[in-house]
């Protein structure tokens, strides 16, 4: 058990530069927050629910971070600060990152029954500051989901999400560098993309200009009298 803590914190170290020992990791509300969900879940399984919703609960006024004792997490999850939300039918894999304000929120299902409400997160993915995924969707291994992003549909393997309704950056998904990224954004591909994004609007923008100068003087030579119009008229007066 000791090892197995250790290899924990080990992991959580190897995705935050802050702390200095394992000891100082101890003191992580996420780390108490998992903790609280493991007894917590352990009750949901024996059908203890009263008492799994009381250390839920429990937990959830010491750390700011409230995990439904019916959702299932894998090994090394780190939420790194808090004020997240996880809910009952949620599944999370191994060696996720949630940063703070995260929803894994559920919708209203149409026929009246609970089932899967919640979002399945593959392994190795994260999830930044403030995003919101809702609905019984999948997000991809290695996916990465933009701060304030909203993901209402599936994600795929090793893509990045952002925006509000969230949508795929170009980035093929075969070309993701596959470590860990601090904060869920690869600044140096995210920033080939806005430059592409830019020149591809530019040369359209001058396209357009092109096009609606030779629009004016089409409507200047249409708009013009002829020459021989006009001296015939001033030869009439």
């Amino acid at each position: 058990m000791f090892e197995r803590l250790t290899a924990y914190l080990d992991s959580i170290r190897a995705r935050d530069p802050a702390p200095r020992s394992r000891w100082e990791i101890l003191l992580y509300p996420g780390v108490w927050a998992l903790g609280f969900h493991r007894a917590a879940h352990w009750l949901f399984d024996a059908k203890l629910y009263f008492l799994a919703r009381f250390v839920n609960h429990f937990g959830r006024f010491l750390t700011a971070i409230d995990i439904h004792p019916g959702a299932t997490i894998g090994k090394n999850f780190f939420i790194d600060h808090g004020f997240t939300v996880i809910g009952e039918t949620a599944e999370i894999g191994d060696n996720v990152t949630i940063y703070q304000c995260v929803t894994l929120g559920g919708t209203n299902p149409t026929n009246g029954v609970g089932g899967k409400r919640h979002p399945t997160i593959a392994d190795n993915v994260i999830i930044g500051s403030g995003a919101q995924i809702i609905g019984p969707i999948t997000v991809g291994e290695r996916a990465r989901i933009g701060a304030n992003a909203v993901v209402t549909e599936d994600v795929p393997e090793g893509a990045t999400m952002v925006g509000f309704k969230a949508r795929s950056t170009l980035v093929p998904a075969e070309d993701w560098i596959k470590e860990f990224i601090p904060y869920g954004t690869p600044c140096e591909d995210s920033e080939g993309n806005r430059v592409d994004c830019i020149e591809k609007l530019e040369s359209e923008l001058a396209a357009m200009k092109s096009e609606i100068a030779s629009l004016k003087a089409a409507q200047a030579a249409a708009v013009e009298p002829e020459p021989e119009l006009a001296q015939k008229s001033g030869t009439a007066d």
